[in-house]
């Protein structure tokens, strides 16, 4: 286990749970789940911090992860499947749940899930089976979820991820992290909380949307471990076309299970801090659960086993409900799903009709090049250190940028790196824009390269006009005056910057 020792001297948290309880009105979850992965019970002894002297802690962390299906139809209905499309616009009979409707299998969602399971070095379960997980919740209009609570489509796979250590964070470790399973099952619908009205409104396009539920086990001990890890699982996700895993539309929500404990005993009782929709977000619950459960457990009280929300304005866990009482979801065979057969080379029947089985090995000799692969490409290729192929597949659209510009440039890709990722990735997320936003194009950023690497212009020049280009407008007046200087005032500073602007804006 790759469990990190954290020591008394942690910081205290910035908030506590009794500080804000009162912000949490109602239940603001989806819906309920299961207990994830990480085994609970109280530690074998809660004696004062004095009596243990400066024993250290140990931090336990899993995490259960639902990432929807790229699909363009639901799970088990023919519903389509669209992003902020108008409350209940996109709902079947069976969404409904109507009587007498029955579920479906979609074919591409099974397919996505078996190259997901084989991406993620998981065994595929040739027969898996679906259930009915029962429990009452407004969004729910079955009162049940199916799901994969016996056999799921794939299990025991594993997740390599890496992430800069160091003081001063500039070495690079690769851990893995186990994958306990992944299992197929529908989304719930979204409830609309009006506080002003003091009503709940429902909307059901999102009920029935294929999700994947992939199940980390408890191996990871940092929220930096746990957001390194999603972030490789959303671009593998993303790379494979199972899930186009935007976080910010709910299409990856992460349910982090947080205990703490003192080397040798037995994990602590853990706490579930559920729905996070951003890779930040989750390292900054994680961390301050941490600090939270330590506090609590040396000051002499107990930790709960419950529900946690992050709220992200204050910067802690906030209580939603406790899980003392384990409830009972009261799972049985889903009756109008029969069990799931998939096939390889050797076991598909003859005279089969392929458009009717999922072959596993097809999908199988059809997998993109993982990031993995990727980075080690951009390496051997252009030569650039192995932490810069991270940045370069981490920000979307960044990787096409920089090989358009080598493409373009006579410059060494390594100059080339040191532009991208210093000059113009700064600005961008100083400015909170995406690589596809920037005002500097590729193109543009080749030719500059270009007469750098001519000798035609110097690296200050050049860098003037990356200013000038971004939008700064002193440096475009201070380069209007050197032409005024070198002519001598014989032109026309209006025409000057005309022609300047016309330039920079190609």
């Amino acid at each position: 286990m790759a469990a990190s020792i954290l020591r008394r001297s942690l910081l205290t948290p910035r908030c506590r749970a009794g500080d804000v309880a009162a912000l949490h009105s109602g239940p603001s979850r989806r819906r309920a789940q299961a207990p994830g992965p990480i085994a609970s019970g109280r530690r074998a002894a809660n004696s004062p911090a004095g009596e243990r002297g400066v024993a250290p802690w140990v931090a336990v962390v899993g995490l259960e992860i639902h990432a929807q299906i790229s699909s363009n139809s639901k799970l088990f209905s023919g519903s389509q499947v669209q992003f902020a499309a108008p409350p209940n616009s996109l709902v079947s009979f069976f969404d409904a749940s109507l009587p007498g409707t029955l579920p479906a299998l979609n074919r591409r969602c099974v397919e996505a899930a078996v190259m997901t399971g084989l991406a993620l070095n998981c065994s595929i379960n040739k027969k898996s089976l679906f259930d009915r997980k029962h429990y009452f919740y407004a969004d729910l209009p079955a009162g049940y979820q199916i799901t994969q609570q016996r056999l799921p489509v794939a299990v025991n796979g594993s997740l390599s991820y890496s992430l800069c250590v160091g003081r001063k964070k500039n070495q690079m470790v690769t851990r893995t992290v186990r994958i306990k399973q992944i299992q197929l099952e529908q989304d719930s619908g979204k409830s609309l909380h009006d506080d002003i009205r003091s009503q709940t409104l429902i909307d059901l396009n999102r009920a029935g949307v294929g999700l994947m539920e992939v199940v980390m086990e408890p191996e990871m001990s940092s929220g930096e471990e746990a957001a390194a890890a999603v972030r490789e699982l959303q671009l593998i996700l993303q790379t494979l076309g199972s899930s186009q895993a935007i976080m910010a539309e709910g299409q990856l929500r992460v349910d982090a299970n947080v205990s703490v404990h003192h080397p040798g005993e037995a994990y602590g009782v853990r706490t579930e801090v559920k729905n996070i929709n951003s890779a930040r977000f989750l390292a900054r619950a994680i961390d301050y659960e941490i600090q939270r459960q330590i506090k609590e457990l040396e000051n002499g009280g107990t930790v709960m086993n419950e529900t946690r929300a992050f709220d992200f304005k204050l910067g802690c866990t906030i209580p939603m409900r406790d899980k003392e009482g384990k409830q009972d979801y009261r799972f049985m065979p889903e009756p109008n799903l029969p069990p799931l057969i998939l096939y390889d080379t050797k076991s598909l029947p003859a005279n089969t009709n392929h458009q009717q089985v999922v072959n596993i090995d097809w999908i199988r000799e059809r997998l993109p090049d993982l990031p993995s692969v990727r980075r080690v490409k951009l390496v051997e290729q252009y030569g650039i250190l192995p932490e810069h192929s991270f940045t370069l597949l981490n920000e979307d659209g960044l990787m096409e940028f920089f090989e358009s510009v080598v493409r373009q440039t006579q410059m060494n890709p390594k100059k080339v790196i040191g532009w991208i990722l210093n000059d113009m990735l700064g600005y961008l997320k100083q400015h909170n824009l995406k690589v596809k936003e920037s005002p500097v194009s590729s193109l543009f950023l080749a030719d500059l390269l270009n007469l750098l690497e001519r000798g035609t212009i110097s690296s200050s020049a050049a860098k003037q006009v990356m200013e000038i280009k971004k939008g700064n407008q002193k440096v475009l007046n201070k380069l209007i005056g050197l032409v005024q200087r070198t002519t001598r005032g014989r032109v026309d500073p209006v025409l000057v910057k005309q022609i300047l602007e016309k330039r920079l804006s190609q």
